[in-house]
């Protein structure tokens, strides 16, 4: 299995990044050909104290090459261009086969 990871930082208005995220943003996320899963959460710290990133979203799918094409396709180049709508504050992507 092939995981991508993204890691948004911390927005200046966080209840519109989530309205954004929750109504348009996830539904792109999750209709790319090929995903097998798609989670995401706000992120917290075990001790209450300010988190390194405000939001991370996982992306599953079989292969290295699934995500590739399903990046490629005309929904995950919708979610492309979709993020400078909600991710100013900028974001980490992460790749990596799960073991």
């Amino acid at each position: 299995m092939f995981r991508i990871s993204i890691a948004y930082n911390h927005p200046e208005d966080p209840d519109a990044f989530l309205a954004h995220y929750r109504s348009v943003h996830a539904p792109l996320t999750a209709a790319m050909p090929g995903i097998l899963s798609f989670e995401w959460g706000v992120s917290e710290t075990l001790d209450g104290s300010k988190p390194a990133h405000f939001v991370v979203g996982n992306l599953n799918f079989p292969s290295k090459d699934a995500a590739v094409a399903a990046l490629a396709s005309p929904e995950g180049k919708a979610g492309a261009d979709d993020m400078p709508n909600f991710a100013g504050a900028g974001f980490v992507m992460d790749m990596h086969e799960i073991c």
